[in-house]
């Protein structure tokens, strides 16, 4: 699976797919951002939508910096996402 790095507000995020996906495959998918290791790690989720093609991974693999960085100021703890393993 691809992996993106870009800082943002100084600190360097990896950025991947999460492998979740909605009801509809080809709709939205998961979108992980990780900062730092171990108990200092730090974890975000957001969903996008690939425009024009459907493969998740060329999609994020093509998506310029300020997009992953627009998705990123939509993302959420990941303490509240199903992508990140929370179960109510």
């Amino acid at each position: 699976m691809p992996t993106r790095s870009l800082s943002i507000d100084g600190k360097a995020w990896r950025v991947f797919p999460s492998g979740y996906i909605t009801l509809n495959e080809h709709d939205e998918f998961g979108l992980l951002f990780i900062a730092g290791t171990g108990s200092h790690r730090e974890v975000r989720v957001t969903r996008y939508s690939p425009v024009g093609t459907r493969s998740r991974e060329q999609a994020l693999a093509e998506m310029p910096d300020d997009e992953v960085r627009r998705l990123f100021s939509q993302s959420q703890p990941s303490d509240t996402s199903p992508e990140a393993g929370y179960a109510p």
